[in-house]
């Protein structure tokens, strides 16, 4: 029987490393909603086959490649689709903005005074004063500008236009077009464009092929 849970266990290690390797590579603090749901319930259906040596390995490994595939299908998908990518992933939030906290914003995400302080800390960063400006990313890490107009706002993400920065930034969809224009750009060619210091910079899809 020990040799059994010993054989299983050594199996579903080289096992999941190359699941995760499908998956793609990231960091476990930058683990978006979906793959931290997975990565639970793939060592949660691994613990399943190891704790009971009688039943086959199968009864793990067909649901882990069920999510494997779930998870790539999805991430593609995402790629693909912007719209779906916020469905699934949701959006940044901004918790401070020039200096001021959004109470509104941090209610609704149920985020407290007492979490923004501690990751604050966490950055070396004594009070809220000295922030600028401060996003809630996905992943729930706090993105933070010290005192600082230059911080780069992005205007387009993967040929599509963020409204909120135009919005932010007191500029229209017309002044983004004659924008694209004069610099011979497509918007659909655009992979990354971001505003800082008073410049617009873009990174064409074209050019990283």
């Amino acid at each position: 029987m020990y040799w059994i849970m010993f054989l299983k266990t050594l199996f579903l290690y080289f096992f999941i490393i190359i699941v995760y390797r499908i998956m793609g590579k990231k960091e476990v603090g930058k683990l978006g909603i979906v793959d931290l749901i997975v990565s639970i319930l793939i060592a949660e259906l691994a613990a399943m086959s190891i704790e009971s040596p009688k039943s086959s390995i199968l009864v793990s490994i067909i649901p882990i490649l069920t999510l494997v595939f779930i998870q790539v299908v999805l991430s593609y998908i995402s790629l693909k689709n912007s719209k779906i990518r916020k469905l699934i992933d949701g959006d940044p939030t901004v918790i401070i903005k020039n200096g001021k906290l959004q109470f509104h914003r941090m209610s609704q995400l149920r985020y407290s005074l007492d979490d923004l302080m501690s990751q604050l800390r966490e950055q070396q960063i004594k009070s809220i004063e000295e922030v600028d400006y401060a996003v809630l990313e996905n992943n729930g890490k706090l993105s933070v500008f010290q005192q600082c107009k230059d911080y780069p706002l992005p205007l387009i993400v993967d040929g599509v236009v963020d409204e909120r920065v135009l919005k932010e930034l007191n500029r229209d969809n017309r002044w983004l077009q004659h924008l694209l224009q004069k610099n011979h750009v497509d918007l659909n060619d655009v992979f990354y464009a971001f505003y800082t210091k008073n410049k617009t910079y873009i990174i064409k899809k074209s050019e990283l092929r």
